[in-house]
């Protein structure tokens, strides 16, 4: 019935149509606190409230003393929450880091009811200048985008680890109107709507528009066969980061990758300056490198 009406009204009222899908594009799923708030936490965490500039609280989670050991920061994605990288922490702790991690805004345990991909990026910069420089950070899904995106901006953080990276957020919000039936040529619309709200338009939320301004080393993992995040995005960022690695796995899908132990075990040894993994660049004739 969503996509019949979304169909439906964007031949019919279109600026009506795109002003809705643009709130359901920044709505998380709702079933994200619930899952924030049965998530069972490892022990030892330290947990702290943060006000973001614009008065919202959010929640953060410490193992360690991230003030006086190196520290890792992980950004978790869209319609996710901090917890989502337990299988992380214990490996993290036992290689002699502390870990930090959050819930964005309008996810897990944190305020607001709303949230979009500029916000995100402004947590992570809050949370990275509140713990202080960090050694490393992972960002999963948008939350690698974000992170990404931060470090561009002044992120402290010595090494990126970027699982599954969504790179530009205009094949997002086409991937988002295809699923709720939204005509295609409204996308531009939505970018419109958001640079007129946030000042800043899809094209400059583009990943590889913005890596020339980083000068720190990243491993970009990516399944092939994502289907939620498409591998391309991935090589693409590895493309135009200087000196990334590109780490394609097979049959992990977009969520399970962020718990599999392998690839837990090649972050480690790029956070330790190990070089897991090869670059990927496809042949001239291939956009990102897919047939």
């Amino acid at each position: 019935m969503t996509r019949a009406g979304f169909a439906l009204a964007s031949h019919l009222a279109p600026q009506a149509a795109t002003r809705h899908a643009a709130r359901l594009f920044c709505t998380p799923a709702p079933g994200t606190r619930l899952r924030a708030r049965s998530a069972a936490l490892p022990v030892g965490a330290g947990l702290e409230r943060l006000a973001l500039p614009d008065g919202r609280m959010v929640q953060t989670y410490a193992w360690g003393d991230p003030r006086r050991e190196p520290y890792v920061l992980l950004a978790h994605g869209w319609s996710s929450h901090g917890s989502r990288f337990t299988a992380w922490i214990g490996a993290l702790r036992e290689a002699g880091y502390a870990v930090v991690a959050f819930d964005q805004p309008a996810h897990g345990l944190s305020e607001g009811q709303q949230a979009s991909l500029p916000e995100f990026v402004d947590t992570v910069l809050a949370v990275g200048a509140h713990f202080g420089p960090a050694a490393g950070v992972v960002g999963h899904s948008l939350g690698g985008t974000a992170s990404a995106l931060a470090v561009a901006r002044g992120l402290q953080a010595q090494r990126v680890v970027l699982v599954a990276p969504a790179a530009d957020p205009m094949d997002a919000a086409r991937r988002f109107a295809r699923m709720i039936g939204l005509a295609q040529h409204l996308c531009a619309r939505m970018s419109a709507l958001f640079r007129d709200a946030l000042g800043l338009g899809f094209e400059d939320l583009q990943v590889h528009r913005n890596t020339g301004r980083i000068g720190r080393p990243a491993l970009i993992v990516h399944d092939v066969l994502d289907r939620e995040v498409p591998w391309s995005e991935g090589e693409r960022i590895a493309r135009h980061w200087p000196g990334a690695r590109l780490l394609s796995t097979t049959g992990l899908g977009h969520h399970r990758i962020v718990d599999d132990a392998g690839v837990i075990e090649a972050a480690l040894r790029f956070l330790r300056g190990g070089s897991p993994g090869e670059r990927v660049v496809s042949t001239p004739n291939l956009p990102y490198g897919l047939a």
